[in-house]
């Protein structure tokens, strides 16, 4: 390696001026000179880069956004900013992205660290998005940054040149710092994730909750609220769409390829979510999680298919089926045998 030759060019040079140099001294001096630049190499290896800080925390960044109406490009890039792109100690070892001290009242885990005084108490956190929440709340708690809620959410500028007014941060151009991070990066489109309405949109309830057993085609929720729970049917996750919200809206959310939604819900390109539909984040089974489903008015190949979260091809399979022909009222659709062959 290029740290090794450059230790031998070392020894090498400084053996021809001192002939009488011990052979077990250079040796020994090689040995030294090749840990420590492992070391530093070893290190400056383990630096997280901008955009891996970005690629790793924007998902938490958006979940936090959507919870406290914090926009996400702002908690990015404070993170960024406050943390050295995460590779700080007090990151790395505390999963404190904001330097947020213990103060009165806190109750979690603890990190000692010599800071503006000896020692200080700094608090831990078990994940990243924990370190974004808290910081979250911090700024909902305080009065003195109550204005800054009364932006758009896609104001970043409003809300970084606020957070200085505010007296969040004494360096004089910590607003100015914040927005070329949020502009180098774009991350003010994580901003556009949030844009849903901060009220819930009331959904009249027509179906159980959803249950392992017999899980309805349509989420049966009071209302969808912003914050949103990835569940489990047939073990294949799912979340509910809300009002306005579009395939493209959650592959973002989830980082994910959006022909990825399309696939699992086999539905095509142009396809329109409606409220309280299902949306698969993974693809479905082979088998439904009960034998059979008798067939009621209104019933399709695929509301019974995203149902049970089993594969409309397979449905259509193990019917004996022609793809394309719909059930009747009162048939039996069989979902884990194959349905026999009449002789």
């Amino acid at each position: 390696m290029m740290h090794q030759e450059l230790a031998m060019a070392f020894i090498h040079n400084f053996a021809i001026g001192r002939q009488s140099f011990s052979m077990k001294k250079l040796l020994f001096i090689f040995l030294i000179l090749s840990i420590t630049v492992d070391g530093l190499a070893q290190a400056q290896k383990k630096l997280m880069s901008k955009q891996e800080y970005i690629a790793r925390y924007r998902d938490d960044a958006i979940r936090d956004m959507i919870r406290t109406k914090v926009p996400a490009s702002i908690t990015l890039g404070q993170g960024m900013l406050e943390s050295e792109w995460g590779n700080s100690k007090l990151a790395k070892n505390a999963n404190n992205h904001f330097g947020i001290k213990c103060h009165n009242g806190w109750k979690g885990a603890t990190y000692m660290m010599d800071d503006d005084a000896k020692n200080e108490c700094f608090r831990k956190y078990k994940t990243v998005l924990d370190s974004y929440n808290d910081h979250s709340d911090f700024l909902k708690s305080r009065s003195h940054y109550a204005a800054l809620f009364e932006l758009q959410l896609t104001d970043y500028k409003g809300w970084a040149e606020g957070l200085k007014k505010a007296g969040y941060a004494t360096s004089p151009t910590y607003a100015k710092d914040l927005i070329k991070i949020i502009e180098d990066n774009k991350l003010y489109e994580l901003d556009k994730m949030g844009a849903p309405p901060a009220k819930e949109e009331k959904v009249i309830a027509k179906e159980k909750p959803i249950e392992k057993t017999t899980p309805p085609v349509k989420e049966n929720l009071q209302t969808i609220a912003v914050t949103r729970q990835i569940k489990l049917n047939n073990d294949v996750k799912y979340v509910v769409a809300a009002k306005g919200e579009t395939y493209y809206r959650l592959a973002k959310l989830y980082n994910m390829n959006v022909g990825q939604l399309f696939k699992y819900n086999e539905v095509e390109k142009d396809a329109v979510l409606s409220p309280g539909q299902v949306v698969y984040l993974q693809p479905k089974r082979r088998n439904g999680p009960v034998d059979c489903h008798t067939v009621k008015a209104g019933d399709t190949m695929y509301s019974i298919s995203q149902q049970y979260a089993i594969r409309l091809k397979i449905l259509y399979k193990k019917n004996r089926m022609k793809p394309g022909t719909e059930p009747k009222p009162g048939d039996i659709l069989w979902l884990k045998a194959t349905k026999k062959k009449i002789q």
